[in-house]
Order: C-alpha cells, then sequence, then structure tokens
C-alpha cells in the first residue's frame, strides 16, 4: 500500500465509525485545486535547467489553505496531494482556522548552488504567487527548504503584491518571523511525548528513546528530550548512527554533527544502522525523518511500545494493524507533528496584528494547544474503542465535514 492508498485507507477507517456517506467522502478527498508548472532557469554553467513544480490546494472549508514547500527529488504529484490532505486533518486536529495544501520542487538541492537554489525558488512563485496569500494559501518550509529559502519567496511574492509578511510563515525574525518557529516541530513533539507518558502512568524523565533523523525536527527533539531527562540511546541520519544504551550526550552530539556534517563517528557509542535502530531496545521510537520506515517487518520484531510519528507517513498501513495488534501506542503524524503548523499560525497571527510575541508566549501557546489536542484525541479513543490515529482522522474529518455543510456547498 503506497503513500496515497494508505492516507485513503486511514480516512475511510475513520469515516466508517462515523457512517460517512459515500458522496461525502469522495467531497472531502477531492483536492479544490492541483496545479503543476513548469520551471526553467539559466543554471550557472549556462545551460537551462528545467524542473516541475506543484502546489495542490486541498480545502478550505475551515479557513486559508496552509502546507509547506518541499525541494527533494522524490516530490511528485501524488506525494503533493497525499500531504495536502494530511495538511487539512492535521490543522483541524489542533483546531486551528486553516485548511491544507502542499507543494514543492523536484529537485535535488545538494546539486544546487546558493544562486541556483535562490533563482528557482523566485521563479516557482512567479509561478504561483497569485493562487497563494494571506487569505488564500500560506506556504512554509519543509524538507530541502529553510527559513533563508521563505525570505527569498515572500521577497519575490511583495513585488506582485506589496509589503504582505503574513502571505508565508517560517520567515527569519529580521523579515518579521516568529520566535520559537524553528524549534517548534520538535518541541511539539516532545510535548506530545510527555503527555502519552502521563496517560500511561509514566515519566518522561527517564525513559529511553531511540531518534531516526536528525535534521531540524530530530535535533530539536533530541535536544529538548535530553532537557526533559529523557536517554536517547540511539540516534540515526542519513549516513549511519550511533548508540549507547547509558544515554547519547545529546549537546556534544549536536556540536560533533555541526562539525563532521553527521553523527558517525561520534566519540564514546558505537555505530548502528537506520534498521537496526527501529528495532534496537528503547521504551520509545521517534520516527523523524522519511515516510514509509516502519514497515510490516519492523512493526513485528520492534521493541518499542510506543510510538512518537514526528515525521509524515512513517508507518505503513500493514505495519499500523500490526502495531495495533501489539498493543503498540502510536501517536499519529497529524498529531504528534502538529507543532510546526502550530506556531506557523501565531506567526500568521501575529504578521496579521503587526504585533510579535515573545518566546515563553510562543512555547506557552504551543503547549496549550498541543496538550489539549492530545487529551482530546486520547478521550475519543478511549470512548470508542479506537487507535489515537483513527480517533485523530475521527476529530479532524468532523471538524472539516461539519465547515463544509455548514458553509454550504
Amino acid at each position: 500500500m503506497n503513500a496515497v492508498e494508505a492516507a485513503r485507507y486511514y480516512f475511510n477507517q475513520a469515516a466508517d465509525h462515523m457512517g460517512l456517506s459515500q458522496n461525502m467522502r469522495k467531497l472531502m478527498l477531492t483536492p479544490k485545486r492541483e496545479v503543476k508548472v513548469q520551471i526553467p532557469m539559466e543554471m550557472d554553467n549556462g545551460e537551462i535547467g528545467t524542473f516541475i513544480g506543484y502546489r495542490v490546494q486541498h480545502d478550505d472549508a475551515r479557513g486559508p489553505m496552509k502546507g509547506g514547500l518541499r525541494f527533494h527529488p522524490e516530490v511528485d504529484a501524488d506525494e503533493v496531494v497525499t500531504l495536502a490532505q494530511l495538511m487539512t486533518w492535521k490543522t483541524a486536529v489542533v483546531n486551528i482556522p486553516y485548511g491544507g495544501a502542499k507543494g514543492g520542487i523536484a529537485v535535488d538541492i545538494s546539486q544546487l548552488s546558493r544562486g541556483e537554489l535562490e533563482r528557482i525558488t523566485r521563479r516557482f512563485i512567479d509561478n504561483i504567487h497569485d493562487m497563494i496569500g494571506p487569505d488564500k494559501d500560506i506556504p512554509a518550509p519543509d524538507m530541502g527548504t529553510n527559513a533563508q529559502v521563505m525570505a527569498w519567496a515572500v521577497n519575490q511574492y511583495e513585488k506582485y503584491h506589496g509589503f504582505s509578511p503574513a502571505c508565508i510563515t517560517g520567515k527569519p525574525l529580521e523579515l518579521h518571523g516568529s520566535e520559537g518557529r524553528e524549534e517548534a516541530t520538535g518541541r511539539g513533539v516532545v510535548i506530545v511525548t510527555d503527555a502519552v507518558l502521563k496517560k500511561l502512568k509514566r515519566t518522561l524523565a527517564g525513559s529511553t528513546v531511540a531518534l531516526q533523523g536528525f535534521g531540524n525536527v530530530g535535533s530539536f527533539t533530541a535536544r529538548f528530550l535530553y532537557e526533559s531527562g529523557a536517554k536517547v540511546v540511539a540516534i540515526t541520519d542519513v549516513a549511519g548512527g550511533v548508540r549507547n544504551p547509558q544515554g547519547l550526550d545529546i549537546p556534544s552530539l549536536l556540536r560533533w554533527s555541526a562539525d563532521h556534517k553527521g553523527v558517525t563517528g561520534f566519540p564514546g557509542a558505537e555505530a548502528i544502522t537506520n534498521d537496526e535502530l527501529l528495532r534496537c531496545e528503547a521504551e520509545i521510537l521517534i520516527p523523524a525523518a522519511l515516510g514509509g520506515v516502519i514497515t510490516e517487518n519492523v512493526a513485528r520484531d520492534m521493541r518499542a511500545r510506543v510510538v512518537i510519528e514526528a515525521a509524515n507517513n512513517p508507518t505503513r498501513a500493514e505495519a499500523d494493524e500490526i502495531l495495533q495488534k501489539r498493543d503498540v501506542v502510536v501517536v499519529p503524524d497529524i498529531l504528534a507533528n502538529a507543532g510546526g503548523v502550530t506556531v506557523s499560525y501565531f506567526e500568521w497571527v501575529q504578521n496579521r496584528q503587526h504585533f510579535r510575541w515573545d518566546l515563553p508566549r510562543v512555547r506557552q501557546e504551543l503547549e496549550r494547544v498541543m496538550v489539549d489536542s492530545f487529551d482530546r484525541v486520547w478521550n475519543i479513543a478511549q470512548e470508542k474503542h479506537v487507535s489515537l490515529r483513527t480517533a485523530a482522522y475521527i476529530i479532524g474529518i468532523g471538524r472539516v465535514g461539519r465547515a463544509t455543510v455548514l458553509g454550504g456547498i
């Protein structure tokens, strides 16, 4: 089952519990708009490069659409449609007034110079500027993009529409970004991890964690876990990984990774592969890299009893069924990694108000939203005897469905 089929499968699981009609299912699954654009540009060597970009706007029943811009070689129409759907349910689960969107360019940024990256970003915005904006669709960073890319994007958008910082989130602070935005997804992951452990009568302090991925989300997650007293016993990145059953020294590992472009070779730890990490001895597994890493075989062998989905679509549908049968608690991606879009919402609010919040307020508001959303999902799961994933979809679909019917078709 591929990612598109899995997203539909999870949707239908929840829709079955809700008694949703086939007509309503079709309406809610069909994107409002799909755009595919050609991006020709001159490369540094004088040749003409041609790239393909996408923007899918899935649903706007609850407000303007929201979703990241992903620059990655595997970006394609099916992936972007699926991720746009997930954004619709995600924003509804944490009850912020957005619908879902997603976009990106099929490109390997490691093969681009800084100048080429800027030009491809600006040309992409040239193609989609008329369909995005503060009240239409608000892009943000995703895989392969960052605050600098968002700075170029907002600058290009404003050439057409004038000063409009709320058109894009995840911007640098100097261009009216928000305090706490860079750390938001990782902090949200740890808030949810702490919340689920409390429900299980356990504590974050002293718990053992295996973490796959050490990019933006993974590195901030590791840092906040360490500060909370958890023992991060294994970490991997794209090149390999390290393990120490006594717990890794995360501040030292962060410095090592910055200096050596990865965690491999970190002193005082043994080497570990990504596959070994997924099966290693740890109470909590946090996949924070690519999707589809928890396969049926991994689900059967996994020792962790709690999975926090910091990545998008990390668990295959067949594996999810196995984990449910094994009573492994899985906090789904549409809740676990919603910290990023939540603080993006805070950034948008600040931009619309022309007023900046300080970091303590951002963190306080993020914790309030994440804990309240988790409690609602947990309670639905207990009440209806379903998984946390199905409960989250029930909440998300329910909110979008009610908004759609009340607004009229």
